[in-house]
């Protein structure tokens, strides 16, 4: 974890995404904290690193997110040599979506 990002501040704002309780909740939180533009970077991030886990090519992920090939390789960079915090994060979604199938 880089330390730089890890101040009293940055806990601060993580304990209060950690209180929010569903997704209505979520929205009014980001809407308030982030900028439209900042929320849909984000978002589309989030949605890179989903179809690059799914073998999807450079191409095909800037035709459907409209990404940058920039941005796409930031994440990737991200998929292979980061915190593993995106694939922490499928791994649970996944988990959820098969307790909500049953």
């Amino acid at each position: 974890m880089n330390k730089k990002i890890r101040t009293p501040s940055v806990d601060h704002l993580f304990d209060a995404i950690l209180c929010l309780e569903n997704r209505e909740e979520c929205y009014k939180f980001f809407e308030d904290i982030c900028t439209v533009n900042e929320l849909l970077s984000l978002s589309q991030r989030f949605e890179v690193a989903k179809m690059l886990r799914n073998q999807r090519t450079y191409l095909d992920i800037a035709e459907k997110t409209g990404a940058s090939t920039a941005t796409i390789s930031r994440v990737n960079r991200s998929l292979n040599y980061g915190n593993d915090g995106y694939d922490m994060a499928f791994e649970r979604m996944a988990w959820e979506e098969e307790e909500e199938d049953k």
